[in-house]
């Protein structure tokens, strides 16, 4: 599947490209056209004009044009390319002010008309038509509703207790740090719990159960003492990990595929306490199939290849592989969590993918606090995330 926007207007910036392009692939998703190609322009009045003028003999702006790719819907449904959608920034916002709506939210509505009109549907041609038609798009608009369409940010604070261990002292508490996660807007909270303790303390989880608004993710290995904590806190949710003690951070993903039977008891154990699962995986096929059949709720996929892609046509590669792998493990009923190694800069692209629920972050953002503090350095991740790139 692919949703391709084009941008030809002087306010790329004014409005909210990420939940465009998400809302538009879990459309795409919705109305069973996930491997179709849609092709959007944004541009102004200027723009619309000139395309009103050539196409339709009309030399005014609308707000929108559509472009079906082959004659009648029945036809559409058979090829790989959905369409065009044209889209007059100008006409929505002057139509977002006088609706009393955002931006964002006209400029959606003006997409999913001309989807509307792609899939076959003209309010042109009567009002049992254009009743038809107001039909599909109030059902288009069902899919959106059902669907929540901006991915979560989870921050990982192990660090916070990395500095605290350099020195062997109480502070800095990374209960207090994820008190100033949470009020910076964050979705939730990160920790890993290490067989040696090198960093995160039993302590803190106890007390960060205690404490958290949001909720708690708790990173762990798959052993009986773990599985053990676990069941007594009850986090919110557990991300089984894999787990060397000569590590510097987590190095690859889980080989479900060669652990299977030893996870599937370790999942059913933590679902015995009523806590869901995640299984942290590298981008595979093989190793979402066995995630599935261990009854985890959710698969994280190991972002750590793309984030420390050499060369572009690496990152590109390995881009592809998180995308594919992100799409097969939410058609097989999976949630999708990604992380590793995602920073300020390699973040925003994977924000586009839909199929991403939740990204977990935590070392750039606290290397990132150091300079500008934790609060700012959160805030300046969630605009990421929820907008594509920085406020």
């Amino acid at each position: 599947m692919a949703v391709l926007i084009r941008i030809e207007h002087d306010n790329a910036n004014g409005f909210n490209l990420v939940l465009i392009k998400r809302s538009l692939s879990i459309l795409m998703r919705g109305i069973g056209k996930k491997d179709a190609e849609l092709s959007i322009l944004l541009t102004g009045d200027k723009g619309i004009i000139a395309i009103n003028k050539e196409w339709f003999d009309r030399p005014w702006p609308t707000n929108v044009i559509s472009f079906g790719q082959a004659d009648g819907a029945a036809t559409q449904h058979q090829v790989g390319l959905m369409g065009d959608i044209v889209v007059s920034i100008d006409a929505a916002a002057r139509e977002a002010v006088e609706m009393g709506v955002s931006l964002d939210e006209r400029l959606i509505d003006l997409l999913i008309h001309g989807l509307a009109h792609i899939l076959g549907e003209d309010h042109e041609l009567g009002e049992a038509h254009a009743e038809r038609m107001r039909n599909k798009e109030r059902e288009l608009r069902d899919i959106l509703i059902k669907e929540k369409r901006m991915a979560d940010l989870c921050i990982n604070i192990d660090h916070i207790a990395t500095i605290r261990e350099a020195r062997g002292i109480t502070e800095p508490d990374p209960i207090m740090a994820a008190g100033i996660v949470e009020l910076a807007g964050a979705d939730g909270v990160v920790v890993h719990l290490r067989e040696d303790r090198r960093h995160i303390k039993d302590r803190d989880v106890r007390i960060l159960r205690e404490v958290i608004k949001t909720r708690l993710t708790l990173e762990m290995a798959a052993t009986d003492e773990m599985i053990g904590i676990a069941s007594e806190i009850k986090p919110d949710i557990v991300t089984l990990v894999p787990e060397k003690r000569q590590e510097l951070t987590t190095e690859g993903g889980l080989d479900v595929v060669r652990l299977e039977d030893d996870l599937e008891r370790a999942v059913s154990r933590l679902h015995d306490a009523n806590i869901p699962v995640s299984l942290f995986i590298e981008p595979e096929k093989r190793q979402i199939e066995a995630a599935q059949r261990t009854r985890a709720e959710c698969v994280e996929i190991h972002t750590g290849r793309y984030a420390d892609a050499p060369d572009h046509e690496t990152e590109e590669r390995e881009f592809e592989r998180i995308a594919n792998a992100a799409r097969f493990a939410y058609d097989v009923g999976l949630r999708v969590h990604a992380g590793h190694g995602l920073n300020y800069r390699n973040t925003a692209r994977l924000c586009q993918l839909s199929e991403i629920a939740e990204f977990s972050i935590g070392h750039s953002i606290i290397a990132r606090a150091v300079l500008v503090g934790l609060e700012k350095a959160v805030k300046e991740m969630l605009s990421i995330v929820k907008r594509g790139h920085l406020a």
